[in-house]
């Protein structure tokens, strides 16, 4: 199902966004390791620490809209390129600030406003509008995959560069790793020189494409479903450790989780791809959140041992950014690439709102309770409620399978 990326250009154009890919979620999904090392060092508090990461979720959803609109305006560089260089800055400047307004200003804008405008909305929209229409799907999944192998890479060498030379030190060095990102933006935008040729009724101009989605049924409920993603990536992306250190278990099996989570989500995240081409997005959706549903109660029910651990990582990893193609996918069935950028960007501003609330709430609950049972309830409930509003969206059946029912 991947053959259509064999061709050098497309083949090129792929993997040089999935590996910006992985430098930019890679450093951004592994920055809860930081948070318990953060909370020692300057007695912030949980909750203070993860109300700046809480701010940084919605930032990252708030900025890719604006991010795709730019990129499908002037173009991809300079919004890559200015992305990477404030996502580096903001680690940067992290370990000089002992308060949580600066944590919110490093962290919870600098950071994420950077990692947001070079990530899914700019690189699937610049990389679907240069791609032919069999490709788009296979292509989405690779490049997703190549934010989750980041994840799986990061992941256990920021753990052990905290372990040897302090968070300050892991912060710093994750700010210069970041920098990689930049020769491959360069690669990637000179073969953007000639984009597929749009057909003209896919310029209706941006504002009525943003009235027209704004006013489709269906796109709302696919908001609704990200949103539950959002919540759930984020809760555990930044409370996975401190749950970990509940249960008495080393920091090793929370890097090592992560890192799970992100080599699992690589065979997901192409799985994905090649679903998009076989069977309707939204049905692939359903199961994928259904199927998270099902891990957290097994979850909530095993022993807390490092081996539940990481089959939980591996079983919610396959999941984890998967659901990233196939809702791209939607998108573009709905209302065409040309603005795919903007489009996909409202969706993962509604991803954040609910990954502020997932960071946010997580930390409010371990303050109130000392633990996060009531968020795990949460978060499984969250989960049917997306598999179900998914159901009821309009999507034609794929080319591939003209066969498969009207939706």
């Amino acid at each position: 199902m991947f053959h259509v990326l064999r061709q050098p250009g497309i083949l090129a154009t792929t993997l040089l966004a999935a590996g910006i890919m992985l430098v930019t979620m890679g450093a951004r999904q592994s920055v809860g390791l930081f948070v318990g090392p953060l909370n020692t060092s300057t007695g912030l508090g949980i909750a203070t620490i993860s109300l700046a990461l809480a701010i940084g979720q919605f930032t990252w959803g708030a900025i890719q809209p604006v991010a795709g609109a730019l990129a499908d305006r002037y173009g991809p560089r300079p919004v890559l390129v200015a992305g990477v260089l404030l996502m580096a800055a903001g680690s940067a400047v992290t370990p000089f600030m002992d308060s949580g307004f600066g944590l919110i200003v490093s962290l919870g804008l600098m950071s994420t406003i950077g990692s947001g405008a070079s990530s899914f909305s700019v690189l699937i929209g610049a990389a679907a509008r240069r791609l032919p229409p069999e490709a788009r799907g296979a292509a989405s999944g690779v490049i997703n995959a190549g934010g989750s192998f980041g994840q799986f890479l990061f992941a256990p060498i920021l753990q052990g560069l905290i372990q040897a030379v302090g968070w300050m030190g892991a912060m710093w060095s994750m700010a210069l790793m970041t920098l990689a990102a930049l020769p491959m933006i360069g690669k990637l935008t000179r073969s953007h020189e000639a984009p597929v040729k749009l057909a003209s009724g896919d310029d209706h101009g941006l504002g009525q494409a943003l009235r027209t989605a704004l006013r489709d049924r269906s796109y709302l409920l696919l908001h609704a479903g990200f949103f539950t993603c959002g919540f759930h990536i984020a809760f555990l992306v930044t409370h996975l450790p401190g749950e970990v250190d509940l249960c008495g278990l080393p920091p090793s099996v929370a890097s090592w989780s992560l890192a799970i989570i992100g080599l699992a989500n690589v065979a997901g995240s192409l799985y994905a791809g090649g679903c998009v081409n076989r069977y309707r997005s939204k049905h692939v959706l359903a199961v994928m959140y259904t199927s998270r549903a099902v891990l957290i109660a097994a979850y909530l029910l095993a022993p807390r041992t490092p081996l539940v651990y990481y089959v939980f990582a591996a079983g919610l990893g396959f999941t984890w950014l998967a659901t990233v193609p196939p809702t791209a996918a939607i998108v573009g069935k709905l209302f065409g690439v040309r603005y795919l950028g903007t489009l996909f960007g409202l969706t993962l501003l509604s991803h954040q709102i609910g990954g502020f609330l997932g960071a946010w709430l997580g930390g409010l609950a371990f303050a109130r309770f000392g633990d996060f049972t009531w968020m795990w309830y949460t978060d499984m409930a969250l989960a049917v409620v997306a598999a179900l509003v998914n159901l009821p969206i309009r999507e034609a059946a794929p080319r591939s399978h003209p066969q498969a029912a009207a939706a």
